[in-house]
């Protein structure tokens, strides 16, 4: 498993943000090496995951339903359904998670169940077809590349062309953050937003800033914000949308006071820039954002 140099960056976690461009064009090639155990068209399909992992499976499911390739549920691993699904997708950093393995256990035996996971030799790989991407696992309990690289994977699997999102990424990476998040590295508050598989990451965005630096974030769709959450706007936080935003939706923010940060590029090139917040934040209070309060790499609950 090829770990980045912490030489240029201040943390392990900065090391993985930067290379997830990389990561992404990467992810075309597995895309099509593993296409035979990877959700076919018209398969009813159970995507599951716990945390960040849960968020990709939203994003997904969100994503193949969009493109009418079948119906697709998003389940926590601890509260997946007992219904007649053709293909189970399970994405695991760890491999090692206890609702996530139990959840496989439970699988019917004849339903076919594939895995992304970051983790040789765990113990998710035995319990369906795995799709093994250790080139992007992380030394940073707070997870960002294996998840923007499992969702690449899956976008490249439903035709997707990233081109534009990997250029948007190498642009963010590149960008002073000092300067590019000048407008809400001291946020009292933010509060994202998104449609469609930007909700998903949206959800992704406001965690990733609670696991780093105990940031208070929120995260909702974007058409929900009218109905109550608008209620914690104010001047100094923040409202950052990812991806298209509706006609009116500016106007409602600035209305509160609160800051609107938005840019017009792919919802995971956005993300890459909530990524790099978090390293500026953490700094800014002198916390280790490798190591999360509270925080472990893999919730392993003794039953």
């Amino acid at each position: 498993m090829p770990i980045p140099s912490r030489t240029a960056h201040a943390s392990h976690l900065a090391a993985e943000i930067a290379t997830q461009p990389d990561d992404w064009a990467r992810a075309r090639v597995t895309a099509d090496t593993y296409r035979d155990v990877l959700p076919r068209r018209g398969e009813y399909v159970a995507a599951i995951g716990c945390g960040t992992s849960l968020f990709m499976a939203r994003a997904f499911a969100a994503l193949r339903e969009e493109a009418g390739l079948g119906t697709t549920d998003a389940w926590p691993a601890s509260r997946i359904r007992d219904r007649d699904y053709d293909r189970y997708l399970v994405i695991c950093r760890s491999g090692t998670t206890t609702e996530v393995v139990e959840a496989m256990r439970r699988m019917p035996a004849a339903t076919p169940r594939t895995v992304l996971c970051a983790s040789p030799r765990t113990p998710v790989l035995d319990l369906g077809d795995p799709v093994l991407i250790d080139e992007v696992d992380e030394r940073s309990v707070v997870s960002t590349r294996f998840a923007t690289t499992a969702l690449a994977v899956l976008r490249h699997h439903l035709g997707q062309d990233l081109t534009a999102a990997i250029d948007q990424a190498r642009t963010v990476l590149v960008e002073d953050p000092r300067r590019a998040l000048a407008a809400v590295r001291h946020a009292e508050q933010i509060t994202f937003v998104g449609m469609g598989f930007a909700a998903a990451l949206a959800e992704e965005s406001a965690l990733k800033l609670r696991e780093s630096c105990r940031s208070w974030t929120e995260a909702y769709p974007a058409t929900e914000y009218r109905h109550g959450p608008i209620g914690i706007s104010a001047p100094g936080r923040a409202v950052w949308g990812l991806g298209p935003l509706d006609a009116r939706f500016a106007a409602d923010v600035a209305a509160t006071g609160a800051h609107l940060e938005h840019r017009d590029i792919d919802p995971m090139a956005e993300l890459v820039r909530v990524h790099r917040l978090c390293v500026l934040r953490a700094a800014d209070l002198g916390l280790d954002p490798d190591h999360p309060r509270n925080l472990s790499r893999s919730v392993m609950l003794d039953r």
